[in-house]
């Protein structure tokens, strides 16, 4: 459930107040009716580094996966301290491969929580294994490991697991691989929120046998579309990347190369999931302004702290593990009995007032489909159930300014008085 703020294209652009490197930094895309910004949920900027790299590949003559590819999986590698990283499609695309590349056995079962992005799970059913979805914490929406051992209890023994960094919140990856009794050579981490995300002081894509980033266009390192798979396994690393282009031995440009030819051969499944030379190139760019954007999350993180930490009923979510917090999302909970109003009716009045808002995620159980193709331990998912009503996703991204923070937070803090005052009203 989104609420996104679109600006047509008949409306002017919005007046700059400032830049960050060279990123405009704008209050919102246009304005509503009334002359009040629009705030969308997230916006998403190519800085001018980007598009200059992606318009130099387009007149290079090469601009599918190439020289452009293999650079930007050397620096991301670098900056999340991994020897390998292949870069791929998309996430999805690289829990599938690394899936794949465990040499799971068709129909084993892998543990995933059900407060997660369906995609996740279609990704293990891609590879031909069923999931085995895990209770969250309702004050962390992720797992623990009391809720992962029940969850690998009923399934026997799980053959992996998938553990997310929810929100870029770090997930204590080796106790929750303990509880599910497997080593840490069969997890995958979703980190597809989680670029900058460390646990301890060791960065999220080192710490287990694949690690799978995404690139997509909201996400802490924008191309639009795009992911990253990480680690320190040789062998996983080639075998992602022969599986990302059908099972081939060398891909084009290998084919290529000075001394290359025509000849390849095909030893295993796979399938179409390169990333271009020119999203590459545009990730090389964005790459050397990340810090600099993590930075302004984290500034943003701590206005929306500050300013909502009294506020009855509004509750931000837990963070148990050490670790370092990337904040991709800023996710709080609505504890309707307190705050006055619900969950979705904040969302509506939000998005009446030129505000976007979402919510992460629908469970997985929810869904008909995993509700047939997933296994769900008996008793059901409590943690979930609870959580779920109270999740609310707040605009987070590093150009939004402190006016307009404090605009969300001030419309926030206006509901209850509204909806308390309105009940006196009706009692009368």
């Amino acid at each position: 459930m989104t609420v996104h703020r679109l600006r047509p294209r008949h409306e002017q652009a919005p007046r700059v107040r400032s830049a960050l490197n060279g990123v405009p930094l704008a209050d919102a895309l246009t304005t509503d009716r009334a002359g009040e910004p629009e705030l969308p949920f997230a916006v998403t900027r190519i800085s001018p580094e980007a598009q200059r790299a992606a318009q130099r590949v387009l007149a290079s003559g090469w601009v599918t996966t190439g020289p452009e590819t293999v650079l930007f999986e050397r620096e991301f590698a670098a900056h999340v301290g991994a020897a390998h990283a292949v870069a791929v499609s998309s996430c999805t695309a690289a829990l599938e491969l690394a899936l794949r590349a465990l040499r799971v056995p068709l129909g084993g079962r892998v543990l995933i929580p059900t407060v997660t992005f369906c995609g996740a799970a279609q990704a293990i059913l891609h590879a031909g294994l069923r999931p085995v979805l895990v209770d969250v914490d309702p004050h962390t929406a992720m797992p623990t490991p009391a809720t992962v051992a029940r969850a690998a209890r009923v399934c026997g023994c799980p053959h992996a697991m998938m553990v997310l960094h929810y929100a870029g919140a770090p997930a204590p990856v080796a106790e929750l691989a303990e509880a599910a009794r497997l080593p840490l050579t069969h997890v995958v981490e979703d980190a597809a929120h989680a670029v900058g995300t460390s646990v301890d002081d060791r960065p999220v894509g080192s710490l287990s046998r694949a690690t799978c980033f995404s690139f997509y266009a909201t996400k802490n390192l924008p191309i639009g579309e795009g992911g990253m798979v990480t680690t320190d396994d040789p062998v996983l690393a080639e075998r992602i990347r022969r599986a990302r282009h059908h099972g081939m031995s060398a891909d084009a440009w290998r084919r290529n190369l000075p001394g290359g030819g025509w000849r390849y051969t095909v030893e295993e499944a796979g399938l179409k999931a390169g990333m271009t030379d020119v999203q590459a190139a545009i990730g090389r760019a964005q790459l050397r302004h990340l810090d600099d954007w993590q930075q302004r999350r984290h500034a943003v993180a701590r206005q929306y702290a500050a300013r909502l930490q009294s506020l009855p009923g509004v509750q931000p979510l837990e963070v148990t593990t050490r670790g370092r917090h990337a904040h991709h999302l800023y996710v709080v909970r609505v504890l309707e009995e307190q705050y006055g109003i619900g969950r979705d009716q904040i969302i509506e009045r939000l998005g009446e007032r030129g505000i976007g808002a979402s919510v992460h995620f629908i469970p997985l159980h929810h869904m008909p489909y995993f509700q047939r193709a997933a296994i769900t331990p008996p008793g059901g998912l409590p943690g979930a159930d609870a959580l779920f009503p109270q999740l609310l996703s707040l605009p987070l991204h590093p150009f939004l300014t402190e006016r307009a923070v404090d605009r969300i937070c001030g419309e926030l803090t206006a509901r209850p008085h509204a909806a308390s005052a309105r009940r006196q009203t009706e009692g009368m």
